[in-house]
């Protein structure tokens, strides 16, 4: 899969890079969360990026059935349009997204740019993240994200 235009907000090069897990595209069905309101109100402008794992789980899940999952993923699917898709070397949606963020945190890689975030509500892919040095933005409250450092 190769990267895709998208309507991301900021220029990618100053703007932070947010990558989406799955579950963060869920959000807004599944928890009533306005995920990119409060990507705008948290971080401002992001280059934001679905890994290509993470739009594959969100057809799948999508697909399965008919129930609110079915329709969170579907959705997610939907507002992935708003990222940037970018292919990885993982199969695994959740190694994804720790092959693309801690590349985007890595301060020794001239081609991280400002450095990002990780957006999940997953506790032992957030834990993943941390260790590697990604701040994950995750849900604090009933309908607000959060900034964790590792």
């Amino acid at each position: 899969m190769t990267d895709r235009d998208a309507d991301t907000r900021g220029d990618a090069e100053d703007a932070p890079t947010v990558i989406l897990d799955t579950n963060a595209l869920m959000m807004p069905v599944e928890l009533n969360v306005r995920v990119f309101d409060e990507l705008d109100r948290v971080v401002g402008d992001a280059d934001l990026v679905v890994p290509g794992p993470v739009l594959a789980e969100l057809e799948k899940l999508a697909a399965a059935g008919n129930g609110t999952e079915a329709t969170a993923a579907a959705v997610g699917r939907d507002l992935a349009d708003r990222c940037r898709v970018v292919g990885t070397e993982a199969s695994y949606a959740d190694d994804a997204v720790v092959e693309l963020a801690a590349d985007a945190a890595d301060p020794n890689d001239d081609d991280a740019g400002n450095a990002g975030y990780a957006v999940t509500n997953d506790r032992p892919l957030r834990d993943r993240l941390l260790e590697r040095g990604v701040r994950v933005l995750g849900l604090r409250g009933r309908t607000t994200l959060q900034i964790t450092e590792p």
